[in-house]
């Protein structure tokens, strides 16, 4: 029988194994995909985004951010940041507080992270897709689908979500803690894609530019992108997790500005450049493409008229359009785009200072199937890394 036993060897898991290591616990970790790590490979486009830097509850969503705070105090991102100095990772601070490993590559993360569990002795055990884990007089008893067994003191269940299944996620970890009596929330994918009316984002599909988006009350600016179903990039993954009873977004391309000083450009625009087609009016000031939709979007018609023809009110629809281009919403892109969930296991039910069940002695939970999910920019594996780390030492403690 080992001390603890992880179920799940992604970013939470991983920091679990190590913490409780470090220790002196025996720990196994039961993954159930070929190999552990698979989607921290996948994070920050491959190069894996650790943390960001100015990273807050105000940046994380759930029932209960304040569950955060116990943990936040104890190994947040000084903390993170001296983790994996030890461990040789060397760190880029980059735009907005994001932080990646110097090398550029998710890999050298995992590399070191496989590399610690195995200095301290953690045995890992691949291609173990946990069925069942029952309490027992002893601790607790696993079971996989195969029909293998182990046994341990203690559990750490570290599954992650139903983000991104491709990568290991199934939502696994929420059927092992129902059957303890644990409740978990309603579940939605966050960080993707939002899908649009494709009429005007398809004619634009490959264009980034930055931009405010805007949903219900929520807003987030950086770098937008169109494609044939609808928008992407960081500010619609932020705001993907808040569209619920909205069916609209608004687009402001020039954020910098406000609608009377959009006004004014063009106005100057139409008068210095009045023999120019209005195909062609915004070339130079935001793309060609962009200006063109946003010209239709307006009503402005045809394009083969000259710029000296617009009168004051065709203007100010022009201005409109570039500050607050509405189009229709129709919902996210599937779990298999996702980067998080949004929802997970109720906190109230897990302790803030150990992570440990309220509701059975010795079993913990870590990571994102628990009921927290942070924005776009390293906010998410932040607080993989501090929830692992602390449901870890909690359990070797024990």
């Amino acid at each position: 029988m080992t001390d603890i036993a992880v179920i799940g060897g992604g970013a939470s898991g991983l920091a679990a194994a190590i913490a409780a290591g470090r220790f002196g616990a025996s720990v196994t970790i039961y993954e159930r995909g070929k190999r552990v790590g698979k989607k921290i490979l996948a994070t920050g486009n491959g190069r894996c985004n650790l943390t960001n830097v100015g990273a807050s509850e105000d940046d994380y969503h759930g029932g209960d951010t304040g569950f955060m705070a116990p943990a936040m105090e104890r190994f947040w991102v000084g903390e993170t940041l001296e983790f994996f100095s030890g461990l040789g990772v060397l760190a880029r601070f980059e735009e907005d507080g994001k932080v990646y490993p110097y090398s550029g590559t998710a890999s050298s993360v995992l590399d070191v992270l496989r590399r610690e569990t195995e200095r301290l002795g953690a045995e890992t055990v691949c291609g173990f897709d946990v069925k069942t884990v029952r309490a027992t007089k002893r601790g607790f008893e696993i079971e996989a689908y195969d029909g293998r067994r182990g046994s341990a003191g203690r559990v750490i269940i570290a599954c992650g979500g139903k983000a991104a299944p491709d990568l290991g996620s199934n939502g696994s970890g929420y059927e092992l803690l129902k059957s303890f009596g644990h409740r978990i929330t309603p579940l939605s994918p966050s960080l993707v894609q939002i899908k649009t009316e494709p009429e005007t984002v398809r004619k634009l599909k490959g264009i980034k530019l930055n931009a405010r988006i805007t949903i219900g009350a929520n807003s987030a600016e950086g770098e937008l992108l169109f494609t044939d179903y609808g928008l992407s990039g960081p500010p619609v993954f932020t705001l993907s997790s808040r569209i619920d009873g909205a069916d609209k977004v608004y687009i402001d391309m020039m954020p910098e500005y406000s609608f009377g000083d959009v006004l004014e450009l063009l106005i100057s625009r139409a008068k210095k450049l009045g023999y120019v087609p209005l195909e062609d009016f915004f070339t130079g000031m935001i793309n060609k493409r962009v200006g063109q939709a946003l010209l239709k979007s307006a009503g402005i018609a045809p394009l083969s008229r000259k710029a000296e023809t617009l009168t004051e009110q065709e203007l100010r629809r022009a201005a409109g359009a570039i500050k607050r281009l509405c189009l229709e919403l129709r919902g996210t892109m599937s779990w298999n785009n996702a980067q998080v969930t949004k929802g997970g296991a109720v906190t109230e039910d897990f302790d803030p200072e150990t992570m440990e069940s309220r509701l059975v002695k010795g079993l913990y939970a870590c990571g994102e199937v628990l009921d927290i999910d942070g924005d776009c920019g390293g906010y998410n594996l932040q607080w993989a890394w501090s929830s692992g780390y602390i449901a870890g030492v909690s359990a070797a403690g024990k």
